[in-house]
């Protein structure tokens, strides 16, 4: 089951390390969450074909991109929440994006969300399963997250 993960690595280990690159700027820090990733997955997730595999590495690099984009703060921003009111608060944010993305999303955009980020399928490939043109995809991509972004901060910034 390992070997699937490892060949699925191998396969995509550039658009991931791309990936990480983008978030954390720095190929040293890409490279280090790639390793990062995969040695959480190799010991403790079976997998069952590439699919899941991939999507399970995509998930993971961006985890641990954005654990290290937090660890990189130079103000502590939970430093004085006890763990569970840390977890409660990722929580808590996780559902309101998820419900930002259930209701003021256009059908479309909620799609490509839910393929590209959740799923770890490429814009490419969700372009041809569209039958649109990759860089509409991408545009699609980018004004679901500005919606996003905008609403939080109206709704929730001044908490």
């Amino acid at each position: 089951m390992a070997d699937i993960l490892t060949e699925t690595y191998q396969r995509i280990r550039q658009r991931l390390k791309a990936r990480a690159g983008k978030m954390l700027t720095d190929a040293d820090a890409a490279e280090d969450a790639l390793q990062d990733a995969f040695m959480r997955l190799w010991s403790r997730y079976p997998v069952r074909n590439e699919r899941e595999a991939e999507a399970l590495l995509v998930r993971t690099v961006r985890n641990v991109s954005i654990d290290q984009l937090r660890r990189r703060r130079t103000v502590p921003l939970a430093g004085d929440l006890p763990e569970e009111d840390v977890g409660e608060s990722r929580e808590k944010l996780f559902r309101r994006v998820e419900e930002m993305v259930d209701k003021e999303l256009t059908n479309l955009q909620r799609l490509i969300i839910r393929r590209h980020e959740y799923e770890g399928v490429t814009l490419e490939k969700i372009a041809e399963e569209l039958g649109m043109q990759p860089p509409a995809v991408r545009m699609q991509l980018s004004r679901a997250w500005k919606t996003i972004r905008e609403i939080y901060r109206k709704r929730y910034d001044e908490e």
